[in-house]
């Protein structure tokens, strides 16, 4: 936004005149034309409403002073007037018999031209409908005519309601094309918001409905309709409409079923909420755009997997073929470089569900030659996920099937990158943590805060209810989230103690998190379970040598220059302590070997560069 500046006289020029949010008018020259005080702007809004015609002097009066005009109205909007001449460019204010006339095309008007799109979008349909749709919306850059007061003025009060109406309008409009057109999956997140924000809006309501029905989330749907009806008994004592009430039915019945996209997918439904990630799932979307492998690094519970498949759930419309998930968690450990690739084809074919499709070939033919043939034209794409304990055999399956399907796309997940030539990588950090000086609104929103509360929420009622927190409550979340570095998994976990403890006995007891951590979902990976079992994989997965230089390097608790590391955890094979009973002896860790342990230690997200 340019800085206020007083606007150039003496010459006619065009102006655009913004009501969609706070009040402004810019000039042809770029610069913000002064319009001081309610009564003033106010004069200029009812004109700007009706440009190129006449507005009676008596509907002026009536839009600026309401039921208390002054008793020389006449002679108050006459100075009015004069003093809005002033303000803008020469010849734009035209007196008239009777009135005022603006000399501005209803472009000119934001307003206006929001008006303008959004019929010339009831107009169109599918893509280009959704085009006009976002343009009008994107005019909005605020509540309308936000810092214009003129508290005795109906009919202003009136104008600004009818514009928030027809933004609401349009935003429903736009909402229900999209979902119409398998877009809903990607437009979620923006319905919840507006869904919370508008609970009474029932279009609003189906929209919402009908997108977590197509990504697969009937649960979710189920429950936006609940909380749609409450909303309408609590505040208007009424049921919700007819529509919205067949619409549930048809869910109940089954009726409301996916779309044909989206049944090309394995990705399960999810059970919980997705906190603090937004930002991650839209740069992901587009790695996974511009290249052709891409991976999510980042150390065991950052959550790797949870934002891969809700990125993945938003291109399910782009891919013809779909999104497939590939678990590799149940294969062994591959020790040996170049075993495990048929596991690894194998764990692919059935999750694409083809295993049938190749039953009937030969018992000794490659599982991944196979494989490649059946998916060789398909556009999708493939989510390998928890890569880490077969790195070798994941990269060299993954480097042989894109290279010869060549619309084919990964996503992987893993605690070290597969190492291959045209690799995009995504670093999963822990999630933000509220600043040391943040405002009780800022630490609620932080997003591990927001996870924290949310997961507490489905156990403990007192802890779900928003801005109901006292400050101490408020200050136990942000030492729990801290003690575990806004670690998801670590947060979920500490969550479900909640179920037994009061947040501030939980914040206390985290000096022993290790043994405080360990109610994790029973369905979970036994990894997943508890926070001592995260730490353990990706222990078993070091070498000797590796383990010997990070339990050496945990001496630098601030971090340590490279000239301090290779000091200290150097080490010979021979001394007290520096290796594991029961282990087999590595050789002596030179100092010029540290450098590259530590960098392997830094690419498996045990320590950060």
């Amino acid at each position: 936004m340019l800085d206020r500046l007083p606007v150039a006289r003496g010459k006619i020029g065009w102006v655009q005149i913004g009501l969609l949010g706070p009040f402004e008018v810019r000039t042809d020259d770029g610069v913000l034309a002064e319009v001081p005080g309610a009564r003033l702007r106010g004069l200029l809004i009812a004109l700007a409403l009706e440009p190129g015609h006449v507005v009676p002097r008596a509907t002026l009066v009536d839009w600026i002073w309401g039921e208390r005009p002054p008793s020389d109205a006449a002679n108050a909007l006459q100075r009015l007037a004069s003093r809005l001449r002033k303000a803008l460019p020469s010849g734009l204010i035209e007196g008239q018999p009777g009135g005022y006339r603006l000399a501005v095309a209803p472009d000119a008007v934001d307003a206006l031209r929001f008006e303008r799109l959004l019929a010339q979008a009831r107009q169109e349909e599918g893509t280009a409908r959704v085009r006009l749709l976002r343009e009008a919306l994107a005019l909005w850059r605020g509540a309308a005519m936000l810092d214009v007061a003129l508290e005795d003025s109906e009919a202003f009060g009136a104008a600004v309601t009818r514009l928030e109406g027809l933004r609401l309008a349009a935003m429903e409009d736009r909402f229900e094309a999209e979902v119409g057109l398998g877009q809903g999956v990607a437009v979620i997140a923006e319905l919840t918001d507006a869904v919370a924000a508008h609970p009474l809006r029932e279009r609003l309501a189906a929209a919402l409905m009908r997108a977590l029905v197509a990504a697969g989330r009937n649960a979710e749907a189920l429950l936006t309709y609940e909380r749609t009806r409450e909303a309408l008994a609590d505040a208007l004592g009424a049921d919700p409409s007819p529509e919205l009430s067949a619409l549930h039915v048809a869910l109940l019945r089954g009726e409301l079923g996916r779309r044909d996209e989206n049944r090309k997918t394995n990705v399960r439904a999810e059970l919980t909420s997705f906190v603090g990630r937004d930002d991650d799932v839209a740069a992901v979307r587009e790695l996974i755009t511009e290249h052709r492998l891409t991976t999510l690094v980042g150390p065991g519970g950052s959550g790797k997997t949870r934002l891969a498949t809700e990125t993945a759930r938003t291109l399910i419309g782009d891919l013809p073929d779909g999104v497939w998930l590939v678990e590799l968690a149940a294969i062994g450990a591959v020790k040996g470089e170049g075993e495990g690739g048929g596991d690894v084809a194998q764990a692919t074919v059935a999750g694409l569900g083809l295993r049938d499709a190749l039953l009937g070939a030969a018992p000794s033919a490659d599982v991944t030659d196979g494989l490649i043939a059946a998916i060789r034209e398909r556009e999708a794409l493939l989510i390998l996920d928890n890569c880490e304990h077969v790195i070798e055999a994941a990269a060299k399956f993954a480097d042989r099937v894109l290279g010869e399907c060549r619309r084919l796309r990964i996503l992987a997940t893993s605690r070290e990158p597969l190492g291959i030539t045209g690799e995009a990588l995504w670093l999963v950090e822990p999630l933000a943590l509220p600043e040391g000086d943040a405002s009780p609104g800022e630490i609620e929103s932080s997003p591990a805060v927001q996870l924290l509360r949310d997961r507490a929420g489905a156990v403990r009622k007192d802890l779900a209810v928003p801005n109901q927190l006292d400050g101490r409550a408020l200050a136990a979340m942000v030492r729990v989230c801290r003690a575990l570095d806004g670690m998801p998994l670590a947060i979920e976990l500490a969550a479900a103690r909640l179920r037994t403890m009061a947040i501030d006995q939980l914040a206390n007891r985290l000096d022993d998190r290790f043994r405080l951590l360990t109610g994790g979902s029973r369905t979970a990976l036994p990894r997943h379970k508890t926070l001592r079992a995260v730490v353990d994989w990706s222990w078993e997965l070091l070498t000797d040598a590796e383990r010997m230089v990070l339990r050496r390097f945990s001496v630098f608790s601030g971090g340590a220059s490279l000239e301090a590391a290779e000091r200290v955890c150097a080490a010979s094979a021979f001394e007290p302590g520096a290796v594991e009973p029961g282990a087999v002896e590595p050789e002596a860790v030179e100092p010029e070997q540290v450098l590259e342990l530590l960098t392997a230690l830094a690419e498996k997200s045990l320590l950060v560069a």
